[in-house]
């Protein structure tokens, strides 16, 4: 099974989509009249569901039934978000138990399993038989009997998980991001329609989206408060994540691909970047504020001012975003130590300000009418702050997730959780290409980054160089 596991991932990141030639003029070339997706039909695909799911729990479609059986938690990816997310999911629901758990190391499935024994011992319902190790394990789960799983494998595998859950009929909570590359998108994309369907629940781990406060503040914004957005400006400045050891702490008996998931995070194929794995939660961000609609193109700069070893992903990159109406979005993203750090964002419309950082602040006099319990007025600069209720995002995410399938009304993010992931490729595309770029250009990348080598005890993968913009070597595997 383990030599399986890659050899299936070139089928599962095919899909077709057919072509849109936007209206606007840009600096290079036009995408291929062939090209599969684009940015109008992704649109089309969300349309007013994607923006109506950013301020509502649940969607208006009914799928099925109310379901009240003890459901049973299959558990893919043991580290300490998956640990986090499975406690979650429990607490969310007294009629569910962890029923069977996938890992691909013995120790980190064993540990995460003492955790939540020590938590929610009589909700885990685990034997020596439903542990499964290896990169199969994911199959295995699914095999199992559950009905809903918790994804939180490097995101890497996402696409293939997902897809595999999804045929499998099963609920499903999923880590962010979505996907590595544009092919694994791609296959996201296909996954999440069928899973709509399907009837089945998917929720994504962007969890500022389940926040009480940013889920007021955002709907304010969206119903005019500060007017027309205009601009947005994130800023997620942080230390290292996971660095990367030196190759002399490399075991003798560790092939490439072993020693590449042990430290996922500093291998594009496997952890995507800061970008994409750390700073795409500003990403969905800018994304909530202008609709979840893709931009047109988005211009990036960065490199790596730290060495890291074998690694391959830059620790600060720039992205300048320009949607179709004129507005851009702006991200700055670094993880470097000794460095300011700030995790805020700063949206100006035409009638006024607004911030997250320092609370929740909205600027104008006339930003918030009518009485309210959730806003604090201060007369000295026309400020709004939000005071009212807060809430455990993380829990919320999963107290939501259990609850629509109870009521058989089941959530699909699907298209938002897409969106973001989409945005933060683009970025990262345009900034380690050296090249503007459009949505279509970005969704239609050629580079697929997963190791072709198959086998864990043996397998050889050479990853990509740290990408020098401009070069061959960093435009050419896209196709473009």
């Amino acid at each position: 099974m383990i030599q399986n596991y890659f050899a299936v991932i070139s089928k599962t990141l095919n899909c077709q989509m057919p072509h849109f030639r936007p209206n606007l003029r840009y600096d290079m070339k036009e995408t291929s009249p062939n090209s599969s997706t684009n940015r109008r039909t992704f649109i089309k695909a969300s349309g007013t569901a994607a923006v109506a799911a950013s301020t509502i729990a649940f969607p208006s479609v009914t799928f099925g039934k109310p379901d009240s059986r003890k459901l049973k938690i299959g558990f893919i990816g043991c580290g300490g978000r998956g640990s986090g997310a499975i406690n979650q999911a429990l607490t969310a629901d007294s009629n569910c138990e962890l029923y069977a758990m996938g890992e691909v190391f013995r120790d980190r499935l064993d540990r995460s399993l003492k955790s939540v024994q020590g938590r929610r011992a009589g909700q885990v319902n685990i034997d020596e038989k439903r542990k499964f190790v290896g990169l199969d394990a994911y199959q295995k789960v699914l095999e199992s009997g559950v009905d809903l799983v918790i994804l939180t494998t490097p995101p890497g595998f996402r696409p293939l998980h997902f897809k595999a859950a999804v045929e499998a009929g099963k609920h499903i909570f999923l880590e962010k991001p979505m996907a590595t590359d544009a092919p694994g998108l791609q296959s996201v994309m296909e996954s999440y329609k069928l899973a709509e369907k399907k009837g089945l629940a998917v929720v994504a781990g962007f969890c500022w989206r389940y926040e009480p406060g940013r889920r007021e503040f955002f709907k304010r914004i969206a119903d005019g408060a500060i007017g027309d957005v205009q601009s947005m400006y994130s800023t997620y400045y942080t230390g290292p994540v996971k660095p990367m050891p030196p190759d002399s702490s490399r075991k003798a008996e560790w092939s490439d691909i072993e020693w590449q998931v042990r430290n996922w995070y500093n291998f594009a194929w496997c952890g995507g970047d800061g970008l994409l794995e750390q700073a795409v939660h500003s990403v969905d961000k800018i994304s909530w504020v202008f609709g979840d609609k893709p931009p047109h193109s988005c211009v990036a700069v960065g490199g790596r001012q730290r060495p890291n070893n074998s690694g391959n992903i830059w620790d600060h990159i720039e992205v300048n975003y320009l949607f179709e109406n004129g507005a851009r979005g702006h991200l700055g993203q670094r993880q470097i130590p000794g460095c300011h750090g700030e995790n805020n964002d700063y949206i100006l419309g035409t009638k006024g300000r607004a911030q997250i950082g320092g609370g929740l602040i909205i600027t104008g006099k006339d930003a918030i009418k009518g009485k309210t319990d959730k806003w604090t007025y201060n007369p000295n600069g026309d400020l709004w702050r939000y005071t009212g209720p807060g809430g455990n995002m993380y829990q919320i995410e999963h107290d939501e997730l259990f609850a629509s399938i109870r009521d058989g009304k089941p959530i699909n993010n699907g298209a938002r959780m897409c969106n973001a992931t989409g945005m933060a490729l683009m970025g990262r595309m345009s900034g380690y290409s050296g090249r503007q770029i459009t949505w279509d250009q970005a969704m239609n990348s050629k580079q697929n980054l997963f190791p072709k080598d198959q086998n864990w005890e043996t397998g050889k993968h050479t990853p990509p160089k740290e990408a020098i913009p401009g070069t061959k070597e960093a435009i050419a595997p896209h196709g473009w």
